[in-house]
């Protein structure tokens, strides 16, 4: 620091031209400053101008998370002036610049998730290659919510906005998972049975075999096993000329799938219906070898294999059909004596070995027979529920009723979803894995 030096030697204002009576002149203390331009009012002299260095500001790094709410005046505070015997005010302006070293700047990290992966070293396998992976966010690629309004909404936004199914979608959607269980070691057998006919047990096997085709990817088939002519084939669209007694004759020729479709008729569901003989003379011939033959046949190419018992419970086929039961569905009507009948049934089943079947059983309650208005069938449904694993009420359809063909898509919601609750009761019922039915070496054949 470097004051202005007056004649003589001494520190003065450069307007000071007193002798040795003039006022006492502040005295600076010495610091190694820079340059900055002080103000310097004397309260009794005349204004006048004092050039000052003050110490440098410290470079101070600022982080970035602080420089991004920092101000741009920064406080700084200059070293201090000692007066003389005689107080002053002075006014300091202070122009300080804020200098910041630069910081190395930082890389974003990789935005895509096969950057990130090869970050962590080594190729990806093709496996990674997911339609989630590479169609997330893609127009077109999610699939529209069901119910109008919602739909129109995702329509309208360009398919931005998905407010979800409705509630009656969800409930559709979550009994077609529930239905479409799978299965492995080898093909289920669910016979359907009853120890009255009349009650509709060949339309309840019917109506059970469309809502398994209709909700599953894998092939279902109805085989008609009554030795009294049995109708199963006529409550389909589509008929054939073969039966059960063609494939038992045949069974050697029969090589693969493509021979054994032709000799059944299938539905618009894509249920397979084998039929019965339509002459009783032949009918009655067939027995529980030939069942067991056509069985075995069935079980190679078909994931379910429902059994349209007949009438009666003591007949040959019933023997062979029970010892390859996985789950059976007992048919009663809504009169006093077809629920009476039902309930023997059951009994029976207990008598005869079966009481696994009967405690997992369904009991299939149509509600389309005489006597139906005369009867509380919440009291037949409380008997049944001590007895068996599940009820379902079959409602009455002018479609059943006609004892036509049945249009499985042309049926009353209400009796559709009737349908759709038995399959999906039936197939909670059935073991998911099992070992493989050991296969007759007469009637192996090539897939």
């Amino acid at each position: 620091m470097a004051p202005t030096q007056a004649t003589g030697g001494s520190a003065r204002h450069s307007g000071d031209t007193s002798g040795t009576d003039a006022v006492a002149e502040p005295v600076l203390s010495s610091a190694d400053i820079d340059t900055a331009s002080i103000d310097t009012i004397d309260a009794v002299s005349s204004r006048a101008t004092v050039s000052v260095q003050l110490p440098a500001a410290p470079i101070h790094d600022i982080p970035e998370d602080e420089q991004a709410v920092a101000i741009d005046d920064v406080a700084v505070q200059p070293d201090y002036l000692k007066a003389g015997s005689t107080a002053s005010t002075q006014s300091v302006q202070v122009i300080a610049t804020v200098v910041t070293t630069p910081t190395a700047s930082v890389e974003p990290a990789p935005a895509s998730v096969s950057a990130r992966r090869y970050e962590t070293g080594g190729p990806e396998s093709s496996a990674l290659l997911t339609s989630e992976r590479l169609l997330d966010g893609a127009h077109g690629t999610r699939t529209p919510p069901e119910g109008f309004w919602r739909k129109l909404v995702y329509d309208a936004t360009g398919q931005r906005l998905h407010l979800g199914d409705s509630a009656q979608a969800t409930a559709r959607k979550e009994l077609d998972d529930r239905i479409r269980k799978h299965f492995a070691g080898g093909a289920r057998f669910v016979p359907v049975l009853t120890r009255k006919g009349g009650v509709g047990k060949t339309t309840i096997t019917a109506l059970l075999g469309m809502a398994l085709a209709d909700a599953r990817d894998d092939r279902t088939i109805a085989i008609d096993a009554n030795p009294d002519r049995g109708t199963l084939s006529e409550r389909i669209g589509r008929h054939t000329d073969y039966t059960v007694r063609d494939v038992v004759r045949d069974v050697d020729s029969i090589r693969g799938y493509n021979e054994f479709s032709t000799m059944v008729a299938r539905d618009e569901t894509r249920l397979d219906v084998l039929a019965s003989d339509t002459d009783p003379l032949l009918s009655e011939a067939f027995n529980a070898d030939d069942y067991d033959t056509v069985a075995d046949l069935a079980s190679q190419y078909y994931s379910l294999v429902l059994t349209d018992c007949g009438t009666g419970i003591v007949h040959s086929v019933m023997g062979a059909t029970l010892r390859r039961a996985d789950a059976v569905v007992i048919v009663s009507g809504s009169s006093v004596d077809e629920a009476r009948l039902a309930s023997e049934t059951l009994t029976w089943l207990e008598r005869n070995g079966y009481e696994d079947l009967v405690s997992n059983a369904i009991v299939a309650l149509n509600t389309a027979t005489q006597g139906s208005h005369m009867v509380n069938l919440g009291e037949i449904e409380s008997h049944f529920k001590s007895r068996v694993r599940e009820i379902v009420r079959i409602p009455y359809d002018p479609q059943l009723a006609a004892g036509s063909a049945i249009s499985f898509k042309d049926l009353k919601p209400v009796t559709r979803h009737a349908a759709r609750t038995l399959a999906a009761l039936v197939v909670e019922g059935i073991p998911t894995t099992r070992p493989t039915r050991p296969t007759p070496s007469s009637t192996e054949r090539p897939q």
